[in-house]
């Protein structure tokens, strides 16, 4: 809802440009903030610009969301009546005597002024026509008045003497321009004061509508107080000399700071309002305070103020936008930073209030999560309040132009926030991955499975010895046609081959899945020609007949104890058709794949092609599934694996592409408050761990701190993961850093203590005998000296007495679980 507009017109716009569009696409051009346009107003102060916000902010006499029963379906009902029957009706500019604008002495002059004249004077005479004009789009509708000279003439009837004095008409001249700009401006900001005190007259109980101008710095409150609101406690209007995010469990609080040295925490109804609005007052109180601004701060303190006073005088040292390379930036630069936030953040809130996101239902909408919880999703009292006001000096409005660069901007940090959230969801797998194969290693039976060694099988860690690709050792049949065909022919002559091969593979692993009892089983499609030439000219140099798995299967085993059975069982069943057995990523002195994932692969000839089998372990295929090809794609594509934190992503962004990273997420999660989460919203947890990053890097360590404490509430309630899983400790990590920012040192030692207590928990797990060695390297250090060699031929006979009693741990599971494989 635009200032100057009516509610029951931004209802009519909603209504009428969802209905008026073709396609019925909520995001199609319109007029107003919901294209990213942002209504231009005119400031008193000449050459004086700002940004004019007004949102719903929760009483602190109630709650929000409103308790069970009223729900936010209820405020929109109650804005959508009583509320908005109530609007100003009329746009005519109220009548405003000239005397009630306060003017210079100079500008105060007029026709008839006494006193000294100058000797010869021309009547001129000047025709004005006033214009007045409105513009109506979803959630838009405002009206602007412009004065035009249509007709100038000039009369050379004689008044007095001297008259046509150039110096003394031009001063008049401008003199008489500034005199009724002043005017106009000061006419329309009391129609807009009048229409919001009429707008916000009927707001529902607990909602107060405060209006924020960074022009002058000011919070003021323009809605009427609730039946229980605390009259002493409320804060009516302050000038702004520090912001921050408050420590609200909502995460929608921010904590101010007046001229007066007044503190007051306003919490928003809606997490997208206190961020857009703690931002805008971060980039406000980094510039030096304008003319406006000692004004406001002199009507607050009084004129007994001296001028010299700080805070008339200088910029706020508390925000983080007047430190680092943002404090040398001009004040053209920051007004321009601050309209390309402002834009697209209102551009943002206009595509979620129409619902434009996929996952977005409707405003004020609820769904059904697990176990019947009704959970409301976007809306409510608080998204109908909203309006983003762009004060100019001219009053000037956007062209297509601009808006089509927002839209384009918008675009291209979505782009960056979807890659970012996908760099946090892949180091988020692979440390999946790690825990699971650190857990694997417990197994009584691995000592026994990573003293084995493959057929065939280097690997491809060149660090031990491997290959890179192109020095594979097996490859494919070459065939004497082959000298005479190009390598599209030969890998679609491979392709046929593999298809002839496949329902042998399939008999193959229906063969082996059915005796050892296995349910996951999955056979191919053939690669494709195509993909097959991408591979070999990625991997092997453009060989394609070192591509072995244009025919392939998978199947995947629970433990290790299955994996040792089908080994065996392939062995003693086709084993002069094996050419290569690698277990190399499975070793615990062996790297994992890109991505960090582990499993076993067995190559067999069949029909004079070779083809494969993939052997996965239950506890890494269920954490990607299918999709884990796409993840070790991606992580080899992007080489996320050097990454060592997720959040090293956003380092080098500047603080603006930060702010309007922080836009996108909060985009990302408006069906969705934090409040609201719940343990099993798993995509909506990707995507506020992502957020915190973007706090930590920007600043809000408050914010950041009261989601991680979300996040580690809802991973302690999973059933799958629990408090002393790897997922928890990994959030207490970082909020343990949010902590130790706030200089909260007691607290940040507390959770470090936590921490430390779950890795010597994971030490205890480790079935390793190495510490007896390293005692009795203590104790006996002369020894040690003597026989430099003494500790390595120690641990060798360690790890061959794990071995032996793995094999023996083996021998007793093979006897318990798979007595056929004596048959065989």
């Amino acid at each position: 809802m635009m200032t100057g507009e009516s509610p029951q017109d931004a209802t009519a716009n909603y209504s009428d440009t969802r209905a008026a569009s073709p396609s019925n696409n909520p995001i199609a051009p319109m007029r107003g903030v919901s294209d990213g346009k942002t209504a231009a107003a005119m400031s008193t102060h000449k050459g004086i610009s700002g940004t004019i916000f007004e949102a719903a902010f929760v009483d602190p006499a109630y709650t929000w969301p409103p308790a069970e029963g009223q729900g936010k379906n209820a405020i929109e009902l109650q804005a959508s009546t009583a509320l908005m029957k109530s609007a100003a009706p009329n746009d005519a500019i109220d009548e405003l005597d000239d005397d009630e604008v306060s003017l210079t002495p100079s500008l105060m002059s007029s026709d008839d002024d006494e006193g000294p004249q100058p000797p010869r004077r021309s009547k001129r005479t000047t025709t004005t026509t006033t214009v007045t004009t409105q513009k109506k789009g979803f959630l838009c509708c405002k009206s602007s008045t412009d004065e035009q000279i249509i007709s100038s003439k000039s009369s050379s009837n004689l008044v007095s003497n001297n008259n046509n004095h150039p110096s003394f008409n031009s001063k008049k001249a401008e003199r008489r321009a500034e005199r009724q700009r002043r005017i106009l401006a000061k006419k329309k900001k009391r129609r807009r004061e009048a229409r919001a005190r009429e707008r916000y007259r009927r707001v529902p109980e607990g909602i107060l509508i405060y209006r924020l101008d960074t022009s002058d710095r000011t919070v003021t409150l323009v809605s009427g107080p609730s039946s229980n609101t605390d009259m002493n406690s409320l804060m009516k209007q302050m000038v702004v000399i520090n912001a921050k995010p408050s420590s609200d469990i909502s995460r929608r609080g921010i904590m101010l700071t007046g001229v007066r040295g007044e503190m007051y925490t306003l919490v928003a109804c809606e997490q997208r309002t206190a961020i857009a609005w703690l931002e805008s007052m971060d980039m406000m109180l980094a510039s030096k305070p304008n003319d406006a601004t000692r004004a406001a701060i002199e009507d607050q303190l009084g004129e007994s103020i001296p001028m010299s006073h700080r805070v008339l005088s200088q910029k706020s040292t508390n925000s983080n936008w007047a430190r680092g390379k943002e404090s040398m930036l001009s004040q053209t630069e920051r007004d321009e930073i601050e309209e390309r936030y402002v834009n697209l953040a209102a551009y943002s809130n206009n595509l979620i209030r129409a619902g434009a996101f996929p996952s977005s239902g409707n405003a004020g909408s609820q769904s059904k999560g697990k176990g019947g919880k009704t959970t409301t999703t976007a809306g409510g009292g608080g998204g109908i309040y909203y309006t983003v006001t762009q004060i100019h000096d001219d009053g000037e409005e956007y062209d297509e132009e601009t808006l089509e660069s927002i839209a384009k901007r918008r675009a291209v940090i979505k782009d960056s926030w979807d890659f970012f959230r996908m760099v946090c969801s892949l180091l988020r797998d692979k440390r999946k991955y790690d825990e699971v194969f650190r857990k694997l290693q417990l197994d009584p039976v691995y000592s026994y499975l990573n003293s084995m060694t493959g057929l065939n099988d280097p690997g491809d860690d060149m660090a031990m010895g491997g290959n890179i690709g192109a020095d594979k050792p097996i490859t494919q049949m070459h065939f004497a046609e082959y000298d005479q065909m190009s390598s599209s022919q030969i890998a679609k002559d491979l392709v046929r081959r593999a298809e002839v091969a496949l329902p042998s593979l399939v008999e193959i692993c229906k063969a082996l899945a059915g005796s050892l009892g296995m349910e996951e089983v999955g056979v191919g499609p053939v690669k494709d020609a195509s993909a097959a030439l991408r591979k070999a000219e990625k991997k092997y140099e453009g060989d394609v007949l070192k591509v072995t798995d244009y025919c392939r299967a998978l199947l995947v085993v629970k433990d290790f104890p299955t994996l040792l059975a089908l080994l065996e069982l392939a062995r003693d069943s086709f084993g002069p058709l094996i050419r290569r057995v690698k277990l190399s990523t499975l070793k615990s002195d062996r790297n994992a794949k890109p991505g960090g994932y582990r499993d076993c692969i067995i190559n067999l000839e069949l029909k004079d092609h070779i083809c494969e089998i993939q052997i996965h372990m239950w506890p890494m295929w269920v954490i990607c599934g299918v999709d884990g090809f796409r993840h070790y794609r991606h992580c080899l594509e992007y080489s996320t694996d050097t990454f060592g934190d997720p959040y090293e992503a956003l380092a080098g962004l500047d603080r603006k592409t930060m702010a309007e990273l922080i836009v996108m997420a909060e985009e990302a999660v408006a069906d969705m408050p934090l409040e609201t989460l719940e343990w099993y919203h798993e995509k909506f947890i990707l995507d506020y761990f992502a957020e915190v990053g973007l706090f930590l890097h920007h600043g809000l360590h408050e914010w950041a701190e009261t989601t991680l404490r979300a996040l580690i509430k809802l991973r302690c309630q999973s059933p799958d993961i629990g408090p002393d899983h790897h997922e928890t400790i990994t959030l207490y990590k970082y909020l343990e850093q949010a902590l130790r920012a706030q200089k909260r040192l007691d607290e940040a030692d507390e959770v470090a203590a936590k921490i430390a207590e779950n890795k010597q928990l994971k030490s205890n797990e480790k079935v390793e005998a190495d510490k007896s060695v390293w005692d009795e390297w203590v104790t006996e250090p002369f020894e040690s000296i003597v026989d430099p060699n003494k500790k390595e031929r120690e641990e060798e006979e360690r790890i061959k007495k794990e071995v032996r009693a793995s094999k023996k741990a083996w021998r007793k599971i093979r006897e318990e679980r798979f007595k056929f494989l004596d048959s065989n």
